[in-house]
């Protein structure tokens, strides 16, 4: 058989009948080369256990358990501390990558740097009369304050020019944070501090806000779909930050509960979608919650309830079953109807 060309191949890939990796290795193989062996997939073992609880312990350290002993280094002392800290972080990030050819210390080392930012910019502003001098910093991480508004966005801004640099994943986790810090203090900075126990406005704020940024990641997503997951934490956050508000809001009538329902429904389809189980855990949450809600109010006493809701997850198990001996048609019928970049996404996250 002669050789066939990649080109000729696209019908069948826009078609669900091959994926673009089949399709490559289909090529190579009838060209008379091997294909190219998959890489292999990603794998945890204990030794990375050890890097990411060592790495967690000093991020802990320069963030969540800071104590009230980092003020007795006085403003000037502690910015400084912190900028050694994080040029040593760096250097570590870089002796483990071009020396070592270790990526997840690497990585951490990246992640730490990011995390001194806001410490260094909390410990200026200390030293500049901004803060008190009897001011902890891991208040940054308990209340409610338009005034972290500052160090939010310097923490994205050095953040994100250290993202462009090193292009570790695990560096936006630290951003996805601040993300989700700024979604509450933004409400004391843009209606003013007294509206700050608005619970109504802030969860508004925090669904609109959530939403914004799982967009983010979702654009994310499709740019990185060839390359390493950089949308899992921005993901995490986004949907944690979106979910929380709208389970908060007052859903106000039956109907609003039943959307409610619906809505965290659409995320575990999403979820299903994309390949994203934090869709479908923060969904199931929600359907749950609604049941819950179901079986203690509306259906208090009802003998005919728990009958009904058995058959309906019967159903959807029923359903399972045959979406599995179906999956490969209805998925690739399904495909026609999606965007190319999507579909390669889909492809990717499988």
């Amino acid at each position: 058989m002669g050789s066939i060309h990649r080109s000729e191949l696209e019908g069948a890939v826009r078609e669900g009948i091959l994926d673009a990796r089949q399709a490559d290795q289909l090529v190579a193989f009838l060209s008379g080369g091997a294909a190219a062996p998959a890489p292999a997939g990603p794998r945890f073992a204990f030794v990375h256990v050890l890097y990411y609880l060592g790495g967690m312990i000093a991020i802990g350290a320069m963030s969540l358990f800071m104590t009230l002993g980092w003020n007795s280094l006085g403003g000037w002392g502690g910015f400084v501390t912190a900028i050694i800290y994080a040029v040593l972080a760096l250097a570590l990030t870089h002796w483990f990558l071009e020396r070592r050819q270790l990526e997840i210390p690497a990585g951490i080392m990246a992640t730490l740097a990011v995390v001194m930012v806001p410490l260094a910019i909390f410990a200026a502003q200390v030293a500049l009369g901004y803060w008190g001098a009897d001011k902890p910093y891991r208040d940054y991480h308990v209340f409610i304050d338009w005034r972290w508004i500052m160090m939010e966005f310097g923490t994205l801004a050095i953040g994100a020019v250290l993202l462009w640099r090193y292009r570790f994943p695990f560096m936006l986790m630290p951003l996805a944070v601040t993300l989700w810090y700024m979604s509450m203090d933004l409400v004391p900075f843009l209606l003013g501090k007294e509206r700050v126990y608005d619970w109504e406005i802030r969860k508004l704020i925090s669904l609109w806000f959530g939403l914004a940024m799982t967009l983010v990641a979702f654009w994310v997503d499709l740019r990185s779909r060839f390359s390493r997951d950089y949308a899992f934490w921005l993901y995490l956050f986004g949907v944690l930050t979106f979910w929380g508000g709208l389970s908060l809001m007052d859903s106000g009538s039956e109907w609003g509960k039943l959307a409610y329902c619906g809505i965290n429904v659409a995320m575990i389809l999403v979820g299903a979608v994309l390949g994203r189980r934090v869709f479908a855990v923060f969904g199931g949450l929600g359907v749950a919650g609604y049941l819950g809600y179901l079986s203690h109010r509306v259906f208090k006493d009802s003998l005919v309830f728990p009958f009904a809701l058995s058959l309906v997850g019967l159903a959807i198990i029923a359903l399972g079953v045959l979406w599995q001996r179906r999956e490969a048609q209805w998925a690739a019928s399904l495909r026609r109807f999606v965007p190319g970049p999507l579909r390669e996404l889909i492809e990717a996250r499988r």
